[in-house]
């Protein structure tokens, strides 16, 4: 009896741990950037970054990394997409003073991106304002 009951204790805490571990992973991804971009007023090098997010709404905070060291943060908001993206991509957006700005962010295989800034709640799946 006793082990039946830790055995189903021990079952729930793996599947919990699961859980907890798949929800997280999907808090996660990666972008490449080809030219160099401003996010929240930081200048990002051209380069491999990985990115997460914390929130469970639409609305998040945004840490980009290079390696271990958050190089910058930002408000994002989790749009949703007509269709599964190909590729993980960068959606920039160029200034009207030659600079360009991260806009959005696509994850291979998800039907969700996030996009970048306090502009964001305005913008649908295409990257284009409402």
């Amino acid at each position: 009896m006793k082990f039946a009951n830790t055995s189903k204790g021990l079952l729930l805490g793996l599947a919990l741990l699961l859980a907890t571990s798949a929800f997280a992973a999907a808090n996660k991804g990666s972008m490449q950037l080809q030219d160099p971009v401003t996010v929240s007023g930081k200048q990002l090098h051209a380069g491999d970054y990985s990115v997460k997010w914390d929130g469970n709404g639409p609305n998040v905070e945004l840490s980009i990394m290079k390696g271990n060291k958050v190089v910058a943060t930002a408000p994002a908001r989790l749009i949703d997409l007509n269709e599964k993206s190909n590729h993980d991509a960068a959606v920039v957006q160029n200034n009207g003073d030659g600079t360009k700005s991260l806009a959005e962010i696509h994850f291979s295989g998800k039907k969700y991106a996030l996009a970048i800034g306090n502009e964001s709640a305005g913008m649908d799946g295409s990257g284009s304002s409402k």
